[in-house]
């Protein structure tokens, strides 16, 4: 009787064949490349949707795949913005990508100290705490107005050229929806090996049965804590970009608009999906931009209706919407 290796049992082979890029996912890439080359004027608008997909893909791992409920994702978004104003507007660094690195680093330190707390919590205790977490990042930032410029925030960043080469023009936003777009991408790589590696694999785990994950062993509060840090960390990098791209950071940072808004998207979009963040961030922000537009005083109308629509009609989002059709449309293929 020949053995069987690891690599060749069915659900080996199966997380494997995850692992594979499809053909499909270099979309969205193209998508944004072919943006970029179609909409020369709408470029800074592009660069704010970047960010946005980076933020809402931040709370993704943290809600969707691992079944952390926050509303106060906010806090670390402000985090990384303040991190970069700060050591841009008095001169102590200024180069962007380290900036980045650091944005990240100070979001992920908050994230962990904070999740030992407020991770023993779950459910409605849960959701408040990290709502008084970022309100208490914002009043501090209020509070130390001298460093932070209070309410009126730190203007007129002196954000450094990127590599050196390639500065950050305020009237053509090229170098902010390309760096922008890169950034994403490196951040997308590193969020799609974590959820298909066996950690995310676990963290999945624990979102549908954290009793079960435990008593076979897993250390679930550690990893949950890891998970947020991490989240966290990406949160910050999106707070960071958004003040190195537009060269200034205030209280708005840690709005709980901000922190609903990147909930809605998820919602749109179909949140633990992973591309959820990109088809919601897309969808938001278009009707926003378009209903403003026709709308200016009652644009919120449009996109409640259609949060409405969500609800009734497509609870997974707009993915698990089309997911759905698709594999509907597939049953009827098959069935003779």
């Amino acid at each position: 009787m020949s053995a069987v290796s690891p690599a060749d049992h069915p659900g080996a082979r199966a997380l494997v064949t995850r692992h594979h890029w499809r053909w499909w996912e270099a979309l969205p890439w193209l998508v944004g490349i072919g943006f970029y080359l179609a909409f020369p004027d709408y470029l800074g608008f592009g660069a704010e949707l970047l960010t946005m997909i980076l933020f809402a893909l931040s709370l993704d791992l943290a809600l969707g795949y691992a079944g952390i409920i926050t509303l106060g994702h906010a806090a670390f978004f402000g985090a990384g913005a303040y991190t970069v104003g700060m050591l841009s507007y008095y001169g102590l660094w200024t180069e962007p990508i380290t900036l980045l690195l650091l944005a990240a680093l100070g979001a992920a330190v908050i994230g962990v100290l904070s999740g030992f707390v407020l991770l023993r919590t779950r459910g409605l205790t849960l959701l408040m705490l990290t709502l008084c977490t970022m309100a208490l990042l914002q009043e501090s930032a209020n509070m130390a107005r001298a460093y932070t410029g209070g309410f009126d925030g730190l203007p007129s960043l002196p954000i450094a050229p990127v590599f050196g080469k390639f500065e950050f023009n305020p009237l053509y936003a090229d170098t902010q929806y390309l760096y922008s777009l890169g950034v994403l991408a490196l951040c997308f790589v590193l969020v799609r090996t974590l959820i298909y590696s066996p950690f995310g694999q676990s963290l999945t785990g624990i979102r549908e049965n954290p009793l079960r994950m435990h008593a076979i062993g897993a250390p679930v509060r550690k990893r949950l804590v890891v998970c947020y840090a991490i989240s966290a960390a990406l949160a910050g990098i999106a707070g960071g970009l958004w003040a190195e791209t537009n060269a200034y950071v205030n209280l708005s940072a840690f709005d709980l608009d901000r922190a609903a808004t990147v909930f809605i998207v998820l919602i749109l979009g179909g949140y633990g999906r992973l591309y959820g963040a990109f088809v919601g961030a897309i969808a938001y922000m278009v009707l926003e931009h378009f209903l403003a537009k026709l709308y200016p005083t009652a644009w919120q109308l449009g996109l409640g209706l259609m949060l409405v629509l969500i609800a009734l009609f497509a609870r997974n989002g707009i993915l698990g919407f089309v997911e759905a059709l698709w594999q509907r449309h597939a049953t009827r293929r098959k069935t003779p």
